[in-house]
């Protein structure tokens, strides 16, 4: 184990339902205790329904791994109440810098503007982040994890999936409503049930190392092209919780693995990075290869697919985890009304259908990022060098260099559960149709500070701003809608509410579960309202 972080073990215990005559029948099952699998976790707990969540381990992740959690991702955990827990071990961080050999070659700022509660990115290693899971996840009652129980297989019946599951105390069987395959990148239930990834991998290897030092760079991403510690490749610098720094080293295709990671050849290469007075001591070293690569379908039967179980993407950019949990945030609605009964299963279409234009939009920025830092040819080399000489003193240039476009929610503007905007309506700005919700300052009635997010989420809400709603605005529909006025129940002290949602008086936006816009007008209308609803329900297209 790791000596920056005291690892929790999690005891076997032998359940009820490894003595029951017939398997014991689950509403929902999660195989896979990750990050984005207890993210799921969480939001259905929240929802009230129960969960089973199985993982073949003991522990939370072993080494840093995952250690760039985005604002959207920051937020979603907020709702899920974990936010200030991993504010407050996470470092926070906006400024990026690139570097071409020794020189800087220019900046970028991730979030250059005021009013939003979460910041751009935090750093966090990913044992961290799990742990704030699992302590909130032990202790709701609606949870059940399942610690050391292996899935072994799954098969779906059309109307339920069994379940086989291996433990020190022997195996046993399961009946579950529905499955969500949260196991990673090397997911056994997608070998089981015979899928396959399809994309690219790329050749080149990458050392990760994690090593524990007091140093006074900055809270800041470095990233050097060609650097003199490790000419004629790449180099990455982040800084992380409790003194651990995160270092990536381009290796080239014919590195060794096995050899890479040995400390006779890890430490050498640090301190010619770092200098050779600068102490430290190695936390954790792997090896990689980008893959940029997904299922073709997300959902199959009773059995989805989320994060590097569905899909995989290169780890410049920090799209894997904030892509993965981005997947549990718009499943899980989804699937929790389609389980009361109030939606079909349309609805569940819907989930692959936006998942996967959101994992080709990573899948494309990743493979851009990763064609820019590994150039495939002289040529190409050529180009890429050029770019960055540009862009020290040209901002079209800055355009074109790419140290790992780093991860932003999709927008998902072509979903089938859009309702298109009026042309006449003359909305401006990007809270489009499919668009997250921007956050901003706001202000309770009582004038105690609050944030516009704090409002939105876990069931439709209808945003209004000096609308006439008539008192039946919200009734008799099929699924609970809220009301929040800007002006009346939340009120907009800096304007921002405003600005980013372009509101004139009278306008109304539906808001989905998710924190997702799912159509906007002018003016209320009940038969806009009851179109838009049918419409993100899944309903109609």
């Amino acid at each position: 184990m790791l000596q920056a972080f005291d690892y929790p073990q999690f005891d076997f215990r032998a359940c009820p339902d490894m003595q029951a005559d017939t398997p014991v029948h689950h509403p929902v099952v999660i195989v896979g205790a990750g990050p984005v699998g207890m993210a799921a976790a969480m939001d259905f707990a929240a929802r009230g329904r129960k969960v089973l969540v199985l993982d073949d381990d003991k522990t939370v992740s072993v080494g840093s791994r995952a250690i760039c959690f985005a604002k959207r991702t920051l937020e979603i955990m907020d709702r899920l109440g974990v936010g200030d827990a991993l504010l407050d071990k996470g470092i926070v961080w906006k400024i990026g810098k690139v570097f071409f050999g020794t020189d800087q070659v220019y900046q970028f700022d991730l979030l250059p503007e005021d009013g939003h509660r979460m910041p751009a990115f935090i750093n966090l290693q990913q044992y961290h982040f799990e742990k704030a899971e699992t302590d909130w996840l032990h202790a709701h009652p609606n949870v059940e994890i399942r610690w050391q129980n292996r899935v072994t297989n799954v098969t779906d019946h059309g109307h339920e999936v069994l379940v086989d599951i291996e433990t020190p105390a022997g195996p046993y069987r399961i009946r579950a409503d529905w499955v969500l395959a949260a196991d990673g990148a090397r997911s056994a239930i997608r070998k089981m049930l015979d899928l396959d990834f399809h994309g690219q991998v790329f050749k080149d290897r990458f050392l990760i190392a994690d090593v524990v030092m007091k140093a006074d760079f900055p809270t800041e991403r470095w990233f050097w092209f060609d650097p003199p510690f490790n000419p004629g490749q790449s180099a990455l610098l982040h800084m992380q919780a409790d003194n651990v720094w995160r270092i990536d080293l381009q290796l080239g295709w014919d590195a060794d693995p096995e050899a890479e990671k040995q400390p006779g050849r890890v430490i050498p290469r640090l301190k010619r990075m770092l200098g050779e007075e600068v102490e430290f001591e190695l936390e954790w070293v792997s090896v990689y290869t980008f893959q940029c690569r997904r299922l073709d379908r997300f959902r199959h039967g009773r059995v989805l697919f989320v994060g590097d179980a569905a899909h995989q993407v290169s780890p410049f950019g920090a799209r894997g985890a904030n892509s993965g949990i981005q997947d549990a945030d718009n499943l899980v609605w989804k699937l929790d009304l389609v389980m009361q009964g109030v939606a079909g299963e349309a609805l569940l279409d819907s989930y692959d259908v936006e998942r996967v234009i959101a994992a080709d939009e990573n899948i494309l920025n990743s493979t851009r990022s990763t064609d820019f830092i590994t150039p495939k040819s002289p040529i190409s080399r050529l180009f890429r060098d050029a770019a960055l000489e540009l862009a020290r003193e040209h901002a079209f240039a800055r355009r074109i260099v790419n140290s790992g476009r780093l991860s932003v929610p999709c927008v998902l503007q072509d979903s089938p559960l859009n309702t298109p905007d009026n042309p006449d309506d003359g909305f401006a700005g990007p809270m489009q149709p499919g668009a997250p919700c921007a956050d901003a300052p706001a202000r309770g009635p009582d004038g105690g500070d609050d944030w516009l997010l704090h409002h939105l989420g876990g069931d439709f809400t209808l945003l209004a701003f000096d609308a006439d709603l008539p008192v039946d605005a919200v009734t008799n529909l099929p699924v609970p809608v809220n009301i929040l006025r800007i002006g009346v129940d939340l009120f907009d002290p800096t304007g921002s509410i405003a600005r980013r949602y372009d509101l004139r008086p009278g306008t109304v936006y539906l808001i989905r579960p998710d924190q997702h816009v799912a159509a906007r007008s002018r003016r209320f209308d009940r038969a806009w309202l009851d179109g838009a609803l049918a419409r993100a329900l899944g309903r109609m297209s």
